[in-house]
């Protein structure tokens, strides 16, 4: 998968479905045997492990929660304050104040904690 390859099918394919599986890549669509995508996904709870909340997050109050939230959904400070219904020069000073406590060194940083905290999650619609 990760040289490419769109899906991949076991060795005991029935040709019906073999074809099927073409015309379905041929789409620019994805497919995965069954039995590939049960191993897929047993692999993946097997190696996965769930967020937890670093302490630092406690360092921070509810609403520099909620910014740090949206900034790990990528949204800068204009589009913070839109949501929040604050001033953009107030979201500015969240986010000062939030990599002040979590002492880190840019919003990278804070898009990183936000994800490894669990607060944000790949595929989060915001």
């Amino acid at each position: 998968m990760r040289a490419g390859a769109a899906g991949f099918l076991v060795k005991d394919t029935e040709p019906a479905e073999l074809l099927r599986a073409v015309r379905i890549v041929h789409d620019g669509d994805a497919l995965l045997s069954p039995s590939v995508t049960r191993r897929i996904m047993a692999q993946l709870a097997q190696h996965s492990r769930a967020a937890e909340r670093p302490v630092a997050l406690d360092r921070i109050r509810e609403r520099e929660r909620e910014v740090l939230q949206l900034v790990g959904e990528g949204l800068n400070n204009a589009e913070i304050a839109g949501r929040l219904f604050i001033t953009p020069l107030t979201a500015k000073t969240h986010v000062s104040r939030i990599m002040a406590k979590l002492m880190v060194r840019d919003r990278a940083q804070l898009v990183v904690l936000a994800y490894e905290s669990g607060l944000v999650r790949p595929g989060w619609a915001g």
